[in-house]
């Protein structure tokens, strides 16, 4: 029922804004379809704007953050979505704005969704785990290169192959990389590389496209049959924005064809500059070292004991001469020593010795039993005597005998 009001009976504002709110809430709850705008999360709240999909138009939303976030895909900016919403009109400060109950992703949105489900579950599967990544060989063989036949990609990768290393070997597999049997047709490929002895990686490159261009190498049939290929796999599909799962499962991932063929061969120039660098490092070190070594020989040579061998041995010799002698020196004072002393012991016993008293004109008499005599007592006239003398021995017989008085 509409109001009746005029410049003379206005309505206030609040009644205004109550009406409003009032006819808002009788909409109740829509499905709309719409292009998501800046998505911002605030506590668990996200805040974002519905825009028209032709017309210049555009709406509030407030979603619960779980709303959002349980979707099949994520929402960003871009978005196209159907969303089950209800309108609400926030009195206070007269703000209309959606409030979303569901949102649903429509058009690429809806085919994101389904990459991410088969994402989920190929993830869950262990197919993308570093521990499967290969690493790419040093200098190749050969190099598998599955790609459009006369495409930009294939003249990339093989024109900077060439250009980096001239002799580098390329076994090229023509397939479709666009439409339904796009995936089919690079698989098999794909398996027959992995199949050839000499070739030791495997490129899988293509251009830029659109979602559904790249589709193919989304395709689980192809990501399994990559994960099980022995041969490392570089995945080189579009540029840097587009991320198909073949992306996760290959061993390295380049963002263009041409980064595919910087990461598979080195630059000849670069390897040679290197191997110039390696061989002055190695000339550096060696005449480093033959240096310290001539240094220290020289610092060997210039020491006394090598600059003049002889010298040590003769002040050694020198040495022992020294001592020779004074050992000669000491044992000739003490033979003179012993020899004074034998003299002073010779002088004595000869001083002592009968001897040098019967050198003095003295005899010692000895009876018939050998025995001293000293007395005369004891004797009587006929008894025979030996008398010893300097130089020999007499017999006599006594014939008297005469006391000498004492003094």
């Amino acid at each position: 029922m509409a109001l009746e009001t005029s410049a003379e009976s206005p309505a206030p504002l609040r009644t205004i804004s109550l009406a409003l709110q009032g006819w808002i809430g009788k909409l109740g709850a829509v499905w709309v379809e719409a292009e998501v705008v800046q998505p911002r999360l605030s506590g668990n709240t996200y805040y974002l704007t519905l825009r028209d999909l032709s017309a210049n138009l555009s709406l509030h939303a407030i979603a619960p953050r779980l709303v959002i976030e349980s979707g099949a895909a994520p929402v960003t900016d871009g978005t196209r979505v159907v969303v089950h919403a209800r309108p609400e009109f926030y009195a206070p400060n007269g703000r209309l704005s959606l409030r979303l109950l569901e949102i649903r992703p429509t058009g690429e949105g809806q085919l994101l969704a389904q990459l991410e489900r088969r994402k989920q579950l190929l993830a869950a599967e262990g197919l993308f785990e570093a521990r499967w990544k290969r690493p790419l060989p040093l200098l190749p063989i050969a190099i598998g290169l599955v790609t459009a036949k006369d495409s930009a990609a294939e003249r990339d990768v093989v024109q900077n192959v060439r250009d980096r290393w001239p002799e580098a070997r390329i076994e090229v597999r023509h397939a479709l990389m666009q439409g339904s049997q796009s995936a089919t047709a690079v698989i098999a490929a794909v398996r027959e590389l992995d199949a050839h002895e000499h070739v030791d990686v495997i490129v899988v490159a293509r251009g830029g496209g659109s979602l559904q261009d790249l589709l193919p190498f989304s395709d689980e049939a192809l990501i399994r049959a990559v994960h099980a290929a022995r041969t490392p796999v570089v995945s080189a599909i579009g540029h840097e924005p587009d991320v198909p799962l073949l992306d996760l499962v290959a061993d390295l991932r380049a963002s263009t064809p041409t980064d595919a063929a910087k990461r598979v061969v080195p630059h000849v120039g670069d390897e040679l500059a290197g191997l110039r660098a390696a061989r002055e490092r190695a000339r550096q070190a060696v005449l480093g070292h033959i240096e310290r070594e001539r240094a220290g020989l020289a610092a060997l040579r210039s020491r006394p004991v090598l600059a003049s061998p002889a010298a040590f041995v003769d002040a050694q010799q020198d040495l022992v001469t020294t001592q020779r002698e004074r050992s000669r020196m000491a044992i000739r004072a003490r033979l003179d020593r012993a020899h004074d002393e034998i003299g002073h012991h010779l002088a004595r016993v000869r001083a002592l010795s009968p001897l040098a008293t019967m050198h003095r004109g003295y005899a010692v008499a000895l009876d018939r039993d050998g025995r001293a005599v000293t007395s005369i007592d004891g004797l009587a006239a006929g008894d025979d005597l030996v008398l010893h003398l300097t130089d020999g021995q007499a017999t006599v017989r006594v014939t008297d005998l005469q006391e000498h008085p004492h003094e």
